[in-house]
């Protein structure tokens, strides 16, 4: 029962989606890290909630969502279709991942438009494009530490997004790092280039109130978004100034009661692979 209900959450079943399998012919092999990081559905949904506040902290990226994007009346939809890609991309069939980053690649290419000061900007920038890649990467292995595997080397931090710069190349991404240090220094590079105004504040409310119509999932999906929120650094946080109204010590702790739970019912899919930190699962590349 579990195990469908948050799989469902991932797959629009109305649309014909079904859950990715994993294959041994995927972009990654079965041995990498990205299999790792990326198999844990609750640290990716934290992880991709920090990333999306940190993306839309730019101007740009943030116009790219105000005017390309239903955010409104489909803001799930976007985060799910955000899961879909990572799931293909890591797990599927290496040619499916190929179809989906060029499938992306030709939705950016036709998208552009002008910011509020008068600005152009283009959805495939590649300096834009690599905003959105450290953010999401970083987001995801920093949800991954603090809910999965605390004591992760550096070895493996570096080699996550090392992995992972595969994708971002694929997608036209420019810088790209290649380590922890190169991420760490991106995200500080694009420092002075971040604002929040109205709007930001807009699409970060409505991801943080992202319901989705089941009291039990709503109620985790509370812990999961205020997670999110409490996974950015501080001078973010600061820049969203988006109210905390349950505090730190019990997010945390429901985020980790969370997650183990979901560990728990996925523990019988086919789609199981135990590896030395934790037993990881995807719902949306499992049953």
């Amino acid at each position: 029962m579990v195990r469908r209900r948050v799989t469902a959450v991932f797959n629009d079943a109305e649309r014909g989606e079904r859950p990715v399998l994993r294959r041994d012919d995927a972009l990654f092999p079965p041995d990498s890290v990205a299999w790792r990081v990326n198999g844990d559905v609750v640290t990716m949904m934290i992880g991709g909630v920090a990333g999306l506040l940190l993306q839309m902290l730019h101007p740009a990226v943030l116009a790219g969502v105000w005017d390309h994007s239903d955010f409104r009346a489909d803001m799930h939809g976007r985060l799910r279709r955000t899961a879909k890609f990572i799931a293909i991309t890591t797990y599927d069939h290496a040619e499916a991942g190929r179809e989906a980053i060029a499938r992306v690649r030709r939705i950016h290419n036709k998208l552009g438009g002008t910011l509020p000061d008068g600005t152009a900007y283009r959805v495939s920038d590649p300096r834009l494009l690599a905003w959105v890649h450290v953010t999401e990467v970083s987001s995801f292995l920093d949800a991954w530490m603090r809910y999965a595997e605390p004591r992760m080397s550096l070895a493996d931090q570096d080699a996550y997004f090392a992995e992972m710069a595969r994708i971002a190349e694929a997608l036209g991404a420019d810088p790209i790092p290649h380590t922890r240090g190169e991420a760490d220094a991106l995200i500080q590079s694009f420092r002075s280039e971040l604002r929040s105004d109205a709007r930001t504040k807009e699409v970060a409310s409505l991801v943080l109130r992202q319901t989705v119509g089941q009291p039990a999932v709503d109620l985790a999906a509370r812990i999961i978004m205020q997670a999110g929120l409490d996974l950015l650094p501080p001078w973010a946080r600061t820049m969203h100034r988006q109210p905390t109204p349950l505090p730190k010590p019990l997010v945390r702790a429901g985020a980790a009661t969370t997650a183990g739970f979901i560990r728990w019912a996925f523990e019988g899919s086919p789609n199981r692979r135990v590896w030395p930190a934790e037993t990881t699962t995807f719902p949306d590349a499992s049953d």
